[in-house]
Order: C-alpha cells, then structure tokens, then sequence
C-alpha cells in the first residue's frame, strides 16, 4: 500500500516509515510541516491510505495548538473529500483529548473533525488516543521522560525526579506502529475509537531505577528480564540512547597458568554465560555439581571431555572441537573435566544454569568425595 503519512518528520512517524517499508514493504508518501498545499493534494491522489501523525503538544504560543492539531487535520479532510475518494484513515490521537486543557481540547477537535469526514463521506476512520509514547529516536528533553532519563543515564547525568509517586501510562512506539498500520489495513465502517496496547503503568521512580538498573548490568553483569514484554521494550529504548563511546564496555579475565576465564552475562533466573581458554595440554575442571548443569561449546580448537560417576566409579569421554559444534552438558553427580587436545589455544562457551554464589557454589573438587 501507499501510506500519506503525516507528521512524518517526528518521532512516531520515523519509526512508522522505517518499519512499514522495511519490514511490510509498504510505501510512505511523507508530509511535514514543509510540506505545501499542492503536495498534500498529489500524494492524496496517490494514497491508498492515510496514517495522520501531525500534531504538536508543546508549542511556541498556544494558538499553534488549535492551527495544527485542529487547523491541519481540517486541511487533510478537505484535501480528502475533493479528492473523492473514501479513504481509510488511522489518527494518533491523546489521552488527554478527554481532558479540559489547550492540548486536550484541540486534539478533541480533530477527532470531531475526522468525525464528521467519516459521517460525509463513508471513511472508517480509526483515532487511538494514545498515552505517552516512548522508544528509540524520540528526542530527550522535550517532552518524553523516558527519553529524557535514557539520554541521561547513559551519559552518566544524574537524573531529578520530581515526584516519585506521579503515575505513568507509557506506551511502546513499535506497538503503536503495529495497530496505526492494521488499523488501515483491516477497516471497520464509521468512526472507531481503538487501543494502541499494551499500555503500562509506572511511577516516576519506579521508572527512573529501572533505567538506573540497566546502567548498573554493564558493571554487574546482571542483566533484568529483558526477553519480552515491557522491560524488553524499555531495555531496547535505553541502548538506543547509548552515546557511540558507549557501544563496548570491557568485562573483566581471571588469566592463570591454564588459561582465562571471562564472565559475559549473569541472569535472574537462567544462570550466566561465561568463556573460557586452555593451552595446549592444559586441563581444566576436575570438579562435580549436585543440581548445577552446564553447557560447553568448543568454538576454537579440540578437546576431551571426561567424566566420571561419583558412586559407581563409571568413565566416559568424548572428543569434539570447532568444526563439528557439539554441546556438551556436565551431569549432576558426574565428576568432569575437560583437556586441550589440539595445537591451539582452546576456547570454550560455558553456559551454567545458576549464577555462581561463593556463598554456595555447588562446586567441589572431584578429589574431596563432598
């Protein structure tokens, strides 16, 4: 499809742009506040639909918010209406269109303006009113505090929290973009007022010490649950605010004799991911778990893996190296330990299954019998 997107210039309309033709293959016919009169009547003739961004919510004077709030979405219905055709059109509202206010109130009267296109002309027409939207190239100080705390933690600035109890409804860009494009795409008849979400609800200081967690993982290496849902939304945010000097931090070698083992990544409740490196001959290990398990992957040179049952006296080994990836798991009650074979300096992923605890290791020397 061919999508009229307005206010593509601004934060809401970048990620929309890039990620329907990057991902859809769908293309944008942008417009933006340089956009002129006759340009908007050609890429409305050449629409298929109409995904209407433009607003403004912090304005030099306050007149600007009913001239391009309501102002503009008036020009887009004309526009639309001379064209004759019923277009589908998706409109980003605010929540605060439900509040008495000079932002409300003129996002209020673009939605009544969308309204009555939709009464005159038959156009479904879809209006989210959305919270405060966040994600990657929103600007910092302006007027999202997501931002604003990302650009600044990751900079080292200290943040202010003003009130650590003010409530927030925030939603994700990405999902925002999701339902504006499907809101187009599957059509209802008439006016629908429809939801962006999931929408989630923070305090302020809940909000800035979570942030303040993510900078504290590249020196604990403890990263949060960050796979799915909101915090995965509100890590991918934070690293897109990292400034370039930022994008490699160093982690610490515990270098011997044998070789070095490197600690990468520690987790709440799937353990940790570590290297480590052998020389030629070298043996390392020679110790068994209880409940702890481990995976190893040889991703440099050969080497041997010997184990050994700690009741039955019973042996095995196996032999694996880099150009044949095999996992290897450590058995709990298994003695193991594992050799450099090769000419090489061997190098080996480890995956354990718990965070390793001094305080309880649950690793013990094969040679104790405890």
């Amino acid at each position: 499809m061919k999508l009229l997107l307005t206010g593509a210039a601004g934060f809401v309309g970048r990620n929309f742009a890039v990620s329907v033709t990057g991902s859809a293959g769908h293309r944008t016919l942008d417009v933006t506040r340089s956009t002129t009169q006759a340009a908007l009547v050609r890429a409305i003739a050449d629409a298929d639909a109409v995904i209407h961004l433009a607003g403004t919510n912090r304005p030099r004077h306050p007149r600007e918010f009913d001239e391009v709030n309501a102002g503009f979405t008036a020009i887009v219905c004309d526009a639309l209406r001379a064209d004759g055709r019923a277009l589908p059109i998706a409109y980003a509202s605010s929540i605060q269109a439900g509040l008495d206010n000079p932002y409300g109130a003129s996002k209020r009267a673009a939605e009544q303006r969308l309204m009555r296109h939709a009464e005159d002309t038959g156009a479904p027409v879809a209006i989210f009113r959305l919270p405060n939207v966040f994600g990657k190239w929103c600007p910092a100080h302006r007027h999202s505090v997501v931002a604003t705390f990302c650009h600044d933690v990751a900079r080292g600035i200290s943040i202010e929290v003003h009130d650590a109890s003010a409530p927030l409804q925030l939603i994700h860009v990405d999902d925002v973009v999701e339902h504006l494009l499907d809101a187009v795409l599957r059509t209802r008849p008439g006016t629908t007022f429809r939801a962006a979400g999931p929408v989630h609800r923070i305090t302020v200081g809940e909000l800035a010490g979570q942030i303040e967690a993510f900078e504290r993982e590249r020196r604990t290496l403890a990263v949060d649950r960050v796979g799915h849902g909101w915090l995965r939304a509100l890590y991918a945010t934070y690293v897109s605010y990292l400034p370039t000097t930022s994008f490699a931090y160093p982690v610490a070698a515990h270098a011997d004799a044998r070789g070095a083992f490197v600690e990468m990544l520690k987790t709440p409740d799937s353990g940790q991911v570590s290297f480590f490196t052998a020389y030629p001959g070298v043996t390392r290990g020679g110790h068994y778990h209880h409940a702890k398990v481990e995976k190893f992957l040889v991703v440099r040179g050969r080497a041997r893996f010997r184990f050994r049952h700690l009741l039955t006296g019973e042996t095995h080994e196996l032999d694996t190296d880099a150009a044949t990836p095999t996992i290897v798991d450590s058995i709990p009650g298994w003695a193991h330990d594992v050799t450099n074979t090769g000419d090489d300096e061997l190098i080996v992923m480890l995956w354990a299954s718990e965070v390793f605890d001094r305080a309880r290791p649950d690793t013990f020397s094969a040679g104790t019998g405890t």
